[in-house]
């Protein structure tokens, strides 16, 4: 923001004072640093906002969020927003790794192999939402994708738990929009995974200032709707 301090000091003045302290000091809206830029990234990827996640991402490192975290939240991106969107981001993330130091290709992460990863992913979808998704990749050829492609390729890695996994999924969904049958799903996914209502609140809180309003109150409506069922 250091060159709208210049060009448009009264909008910097009032966004960084809203953004950088009232919404990260909140009383009782708080997230660990880690988890904060974790869902903020996640966020900026769901929104296409490109420009902030480039100057967002070297303060994200500093805090704690490691680069595998960083590809982790970027790869499993492209289920829920298509690599046509997710590419842009990933070329960022790797000039900005790149530009630190960090050699590339990363560790591999995967744990699943082109002949398991359906029945991989299935049992994780049934570990996340219940035992009946065990048999839901039989109903039609997308649902056998979703299960192979999206929870088989993706949350079957390693690199972040399963409970950051949905986080990052509920961020996706909440920051693109349109997505809120999806979005209340994911919520209660989180909740199976120990991510309770309140902590949803303030994963949306906390990156409200980089979606706006409209979206940010559908969001909690959505989670309201999850801790009902």
């Amino acid at each position: 923001m250091k060159s709208y301090r210049e060009t448009d000091p009264e909008f910097a003045e009032r966004f960084e004072q809203f953004a950088f302290d009232e919404v990260v000091n909140e009383p009782g809206q708080g997230l660990d640093e880690i988890t904060r830029h974790m869902a903020i990234l996640a966020t900026l990827l769901g929104c296409q906002g490109t420009e902030a996640f480039r100057q967002l991402l070297p303060q994200s490192l500093d805090a704690g969020v490691t680069p595998v975290m960083v590809k982790e939240i970027v790869y499993q991106a492209v289920d829920y927003l298509g690599i046509g969107r997710v590419l842009p981001f990933l070329d960022i993330t790797n000039k900005v790794l790149e530009a630190r130091g960090v050699k590339l290709p990363l560790e591999g992460q995967a744990t699943t192999t082109m002949e398991d990863r359906l029945e991989r992913g299935a049992q994780t979808q049934a570990e996340m939402f219940g035992p009946q998704m065990l048999e839901r990749w039989k109903d039609g050829h997308i649902n056998r994708w979703l299960a192979a492609n999206c929870f088989g390729d993706y949350y079957t890695r390693t690199g972040l738990t399963l409970a950051q996994r949905e986080m990052i999924t509920f961020c996706f969904l909440a920051a693109q929009g349109g997505c809120e049958p999806q979005l209340t799903s994911h919520a209660k996914g989180n909740m199976n995974m120990g991510n309770d209502k309140d902590f949803l609140i303030r994963v949306v809180s906390q990156c409200l200032p980089y979606i706006g309003y409209p979206r940010s109150l559908n969001a909690i409506a959505c989670v309201n709707r999850a801790a009902e069922n």
